[in-house]
């Protein structure tokens, strides 16, 4: 199984994926950002486009490194990774689906104020234009499509801890 967590930058997907790895018995963390990360080590690089997502490649490979991840260990992925665009959920989460391996999709929410304050404030990154930039186009998705694919958990005034344990029981439950 895999536990996608989803939702924009400042959300608290990385901070949420450890605490809900500890709260599933047999789960690992696996961030998809990696492989894009690998993408991006390629020399001479890839046409340049903004972001790896964009990469045709980035999809099928996140798709089939979890896939034998799964294989090779059993168990719980959980995956904390932004995907905003319907186009790539889709090829992603129908991937998965090829290889029935089932996905629990949550988005972690929070209002704009909220998720602006978190980047700005954050002691690690320090205030990234990088993220900002995603605000809008996650609220766009919020509206669009992204809410009605997953589990919404809002964040806004839950502790990482709170959110953690209200997802393991969802998946437990």
């Amino acid at each position: 199984m895999i536990v996608w967590l989803n939702g924009t930058h400042g959300a608290g997907k990385t901070t949420t994926s450890a605490l809900v790895r500890q709260l599933i018995p047999d789960s690992r963390v696996f961030d998809a950002e990696k492989v894009g990360e690998t993408l991006m080590d390629i020399t001479p690089g890839l046409p340049w486009t903004g972001n790896f997502q964009h990469w045709p490649p980035w999809r099928p490979l996140v798709v089939e490194t979890a896939r034998r991840v799964l294989d090779y260990t059993g168990g719980t992925l959980v995956m904390p990774m932004t995907v905003l665009v319907e186009e790539y959920w889709r090829e992603i989460s129908s991937g998965l689906a090829e290889h029935a391996i089932p996905v629990r999709h949550f988005v972690l929410h929070a209002d704009q104020d909220t998720l602006r304050g978190r980047i700005e404030g954050d002691k690690v990154m320090g205030p990234s234009p990088f993220r900002l930039q995603y605000l809008e186009p996650y609220a766009e998705a919020a509206r669009t499509w992204l809410h009605a694919e997953a589990e919404v958990v809002d964040t806004t005034h839950l502790t990482p801890e709170q959110a953690a344990a209200r997802i393991a029981e969802a998946v437990k439950g």
